[in-house]
Formats: C-alpha cells, sequence, structure tokens
C-alpha cells in the first residue's frame, strides 16, 4: 500500500510537468529517475496530452535518467540542464581506495536527495558524476572529502572528457535467449535462482520491467537486474553443434 501511494504520489507530479508544458508551451524537466519511475513513466501516453517525452542521463545508455517533457510543436533548441563533475584526490600518493559507495555516501551526506544526482562513473583514482545544473556550485563549494580523502571537484566543460564506461565481456552458450537464460549467464547464476528477480519486478530491459522469464531481448538491449548490475546483449554469434547459442553480452564494471 505505502509503494502504491508513493507510485501513485510520483505519477501525479510527472503529470503536472506534462501539463505544465503543454499548457505553457515549454520544456519541463524532471529530477534523476530510478529504473522504476522510469518504468512507470514509459508506460504512459504522454502523446494524449499532447507533449513528448524523453529521457537522457548526461551520456548514452544511463542508468538513472531525467524525462523532459516538450510541446510536439516546439521549435526552439533546448538541453538537459545536466552537468558532470569530476572528483579526483588532492594527493594521488596519500589517497585511500575509495568505492562508488564511498562517493555516493559523500554526496549524500551533504544533505541532498539522491534524485538530484545521477550515475556515478569510478574509474581508478576519480570518479565522474552527473547532477542537476542548479546543484552544480553547491557540490563545487561544499564536497571536500571522500572517506578521509581530501578531493579537488570541477566541472566537466568539454563533452570529449567524459569517461566511457567500462564494458567486460562475458563468454558462454546458453539454451535459448530467453531473459532468465541471459541474465544467468551475464551474472554467472543458474537460471531458477534469477527467476525470483524476473517475477519480482527488478528485471528492466531499457528501463521497462520485464516480468516474463521467457521474454526475449533484442540486440542492443540495455538490461538491468537490481542488485545484480546492468549488461549490454549484443546477440548472438553462432549456434554450437548441440544446438546451444554463443552469445555476446558486455557487463558494466
Amino acid at each position: 500500500m505505502i509503494q502504491m501511494d508513493k507510485d501513485e504520489f510520483f505519477l501525479k507530479r510527472i503529470r503536472e510537468l506534462a501539463n505544465i508544458s503543454y499548457q505553457r508551451d515549454i520544456v519541463t524537466f524532471s529530477d534523476f529517475l530510478t529504473l522504476n519511475e522510469q518504468n512507470i513513466v514509459n508506460s504512459q501516453n504522454f502523446r494524449a496530452l499532447g507533449v513528448t517525452a524523453e529521457s537522457f542521463g548526461g551520456y548514452e545508455n544511463a542508468e538513472r535518467q531525467m524525462i523532459a517533457f516538450h510541446p510536439d510543436a516546439l521549435v526552439f533548441p533546448w538541453e538537459y540542464p545536466i552537468d558532470c563533475l569530476k572528483v579526483e584526490p588532492k594527493a594521488v600518493k596519500f589517497s585511500e581506495p575509495v568505492s562508488h559507495r564511498d562517493y555516493l555516501g559523500a554526496i549524500l551526506n551533504l544533505g541532498v536527495d539522491r534524485s538530484v544526482v545521477g550515475d556515478i562513473l569510478v574509474q581508478e583514482k576519480a570518479a565522474w558524476f552527473f547532477c542537476l545544473r542548479r546543484m552544480t556550485d553547491f557540490f563545487l563549494e561544499n564536497l571536500c572529502r571522500v572517506r578521509h580523502t581530501s578531493i579537488v571537484i570541477t566541472k566537466i566543460e568539454d563533452p570529449g572528457e567524459l569517461p566511457s564506461p567500462k564494458l567486460e565481456p562475458v563468454n558462454g552458450t546458453c539454451s535459448s535467449v530467453r531473459l532468465d537464460a541471459l541474465i544467468a549467464l551475464a551474472f554467472q547464476a543458474s537460471r531458477s535462482s534469477m527467476v525470483a528477480f524476473i517475477e519480482g519486478g527488478l528485471v528492466f530491459v531499457n528501463g521497462r520491467v520485464i516480468t516474463s522469464n521467457g521474454y526475449e531481448p533484442k540486440e542492443g538491449d540495455i538490461i538491468s537486474v537490481r542488485g545484480k548490475g546492468r549488461f549490454l546483449y549484443e546477440g548472438v554469434s553462432r549456434q554450437t553443434k548441440k544446438g546451444r547459442y554463443s552469445v555476446r553480452i558486455l557487463r558494466y564494471v
């Protein structure tokens, strides 16, 4: 009941953004949305309200994304109010190993809501995170430390400086290209153990929740499993003599 009320409140707020966009002939934006929230948005027909809904998270295939509503007849250019901030230790020599959780903890300890921050990309001694533009100055002024490490934070001005997510190839075969078989291969688990994730609404394909074990993803789909991670399904490379499928999977790390 609590989750239903929460989802209904969220949908009401999203519909208000869509209505404002149509009535004022402007572009309106949500905060960064979770996969479940994106699924709720994707299940709605905003065309009926006279607007188009588009999503973006600061880089291609971002997990947490912002929704933009704009009138179908809109003619002026617009951009998402998203900035990317880079976090580096002041002294690399004396820095400690820090994880995605450490960076997120440092950000949330400033008293901000999770919805103002998008994905966090961690690579070696640095991290990049996406945030609402209205929060940029706050983070530049107040984010000074991650765990025990003093950091330097800068705004990325050149899109060419954005890091590419790390993708790790996963090799193997499966008896079919059903959703349960693919996620079992991607996360090195049994198909039976993945059923609970699928039926529990924890598996998303391109931001839409899928609860059917027999669903067959398409080439290029991004598949996310809550609590496990996500991967890119590239398709079938060949079929073995025993009739199994050799599939191409790239897992985000």
